[in-house]
This record gives C-alpha cells, sequence and structure tokens, in this order.
C-alpha cells in the first residue's frame, strides 16, 4: 500500500469520459473528461484530474465535499443567489457539500479534485 500517491497532472493513461447529465446542461456541448489517480476509504475519497470544454451546466454537491486547484483555463462559478466567481490556473477553491449553483466553463479547463462523500 502506497501511503504517499504523487498527482500527475498529465497522466499517460487515457481518461475516462464524463457526460453532463442532459438535466444539468444548460448552454454548449461541453466534451469532459476524468483520469481517476487515487481512491480510499472504500471509494468515498477520490483524487484525480478533469478536464472540460465551454459550456454551462448545474452543479449539485449532495453530501459531496470537493477541493479543486484549476490547472489551466477559467470557469465562473455561481452559487445560487450569489455572485459569480471566476477561478483561473493556479486558483483553488472548496465546494462544501448543499452547494447548488452554475459551473460556467469559459475557457477549457483542466483542474486537480479531491472529493470526499
Amino acid at each position: 500500500m502506497n501511503l504517499i500517491v504523487p498527482v500527475d497532472t498529465a497522466p499517460a493513461f487515457e481518461p475516462r469520459p464524463v457526460q453532463v447529465a442532459p438535466d444539468r446542461l444548460l448552454a454548449g456541448t461541453p466534451v469532459c473528461k476524468a483520469w481517476d489517480l487515487d481512491n480510499a476509504k472504500d471509494g468515498k475519497v477520490r483524487t484525480g484530474i478533469f478536464s472540460g470544454t465551454e459550456g454551462t451546466n448545474k452543479s449539485i454537491k449532495g453530501e459531496i465535499f470537493e477541493f479543486c486547484h484549476i490547472l489551466e483555463g477559467v470557469v465562473e462559478i455561481t452559487e445560487d443567489g450569489g455572485t459569480p466567481k471566476l477561478f483561473r490556473a493556479g486558483d483553488s477553491f472548496v465546494m462544501k457539500p448543499g452547494f447548488v449553483g452554475q459551473w460556467r466553463t469559459i475557457e477549457p479547463f483542466r483542474k486537480i479534485f479531491v472529493v470526499v462523500e
């Protein structure tokens, strides 16, 4: 068991395609991919790289906590009832359980993610 796992920001293996659920797609036709790098706690903690092209979708976290670090691109995230927040390469943020809002990809992005269910 490895207890230190490097986060490879450019994995050499093929990503898995990720489809935005039709009922959450608000604009555009984003193409999304995920490179799953690690999981722990029976899959309840996951780490990887995620990318997406331009578009807007409804984001509903439910009971999920997600840490994101933007590697490339520009995204705008707006919590329902809140003001838009812009994130670009080098920025990090947390989306807490209960978050509901919009994720708008302005420029194609890649991010490191850590998800805790």
